[in-house]
């Protein structure tokens, strides 16, 4: 985007927001070249992500005229970083964090991966291949707490926009998650809602599921209930074995966590309440 302005605006719902919006940016002398709107009735809240051809002069002044023509308490993004940087958790599981270094690595990605972080030490020499910072923390023989703290330090370095989760199986505390609002992405096998803990393939097989899906959200305090971002499923039957459905699993995890990312690195979602308006 680089000849272009990009706008993302949340506010109470009001008659003529359209024309407010365009008018202040037609006074910037800037072109309305996409207008993507949403309203929540229910909330009487307006959402909208607008492009525009050519630069702003200044974002600073377009946001704050845009902030003064609209509703009281709106919220004006113009320009968010364009290059978004993502630190990446992760344990054993290496499809998430392969498919993310392949993007990464072709530059199809639209980010850059400052730093992957595990608590075991399996995915370095993958990592370290394609010259990408791996940190090992161990969780071992150390409290939440500390274990924790050393993962945040470790980001402090880097100073990532983004961190994702993939397939890191450690239950974030709330502490930690405040670090980040809005900022961590998870992956969860989360169509299989009533498997819970170890091996819930095996135990969707036993109960012979139909469906293998995925969600990417964003991390709350509530375990695997934060604002969607994306979703998928892949249909399987009788003949699947547990091997298959685990395989099924991975293809879906990787697919919608790049779908979520993607999403996110184009600045299409916004987040409102505990649920997300997405403009793809």
């Amino acid at each position: 985007m680089t000849n272009q302005t990009l706008i993302l605006i949340q506010c109470r719902d009001a008659v003529g927001l359209v024309a407010l919006i365009a008018n202040t940016v037609a006074g910037h002398r800037l072109n309305i070249v996409t207008m993507r709107e949403y309203v929540d009735e229910a909330a009487n809240r307006f959402y909208v992500r607008i492009v525009c051809a050519g630069k702003a002069k200044s974002s600073e002044q377009l946001a704050e005229d845009l902030t003064h023509a609209l509703p009281e308490g709106a919220i004006v993004t113009v320009n968010p970083p364009q290059q978004k940087k993502l630190a990446v958790l992760v344990t054993k599981e290496h499809h998430c964090l392969g498919d993310i270094i392949i993007r990464h690595f072709f530059d199809t990605l639209g980010a850059e991966i400052c730093c992957v972080v595990g608590n075991y030490d399996d995915l370095s020499t993958f990592t370290k291949r394609f010259n990408i910072p791996f940190h090992h923390v161990s969780h071992e023989g150390k409290s939440k707490e500390q274990f924790e703290a050393e993962i945040a330090d470790t980001l402090e370095l880097y100073q990532p926009d983004y961190v994702v989760l993939a397939k890191f199986m450690r239950v974030l505390s709330p502490e930690f998650v405040i670090r980040y609002p809005g900022r961590i992405i998870n992956i969860h096998h989360s169509f299989l809602p009533a498997f819970i803990g170890a091996n819930p393939y095996k135990q969707a097989h036993a109960r012979g599921v139909k469906l293998i899906g995925a969600t990417a959200h964003f991390v709350t305090n509530d375990l695997d209930e934060g604002p969607i971002i994306a979703q998928d499923i892949k249909p399987v039957n009788h003949s699947h074995t547990v091997k298959d459905m685990i395989r099924a699993g991975k293809e879906v995890e990787k697919s919608v966590l790049s779908k979520a990312l993607a999403l996110i690195i184009e600045d299409r979602v916004i987040i409102t309440g505990n649920k997300t308006v997405v403009f793809e």
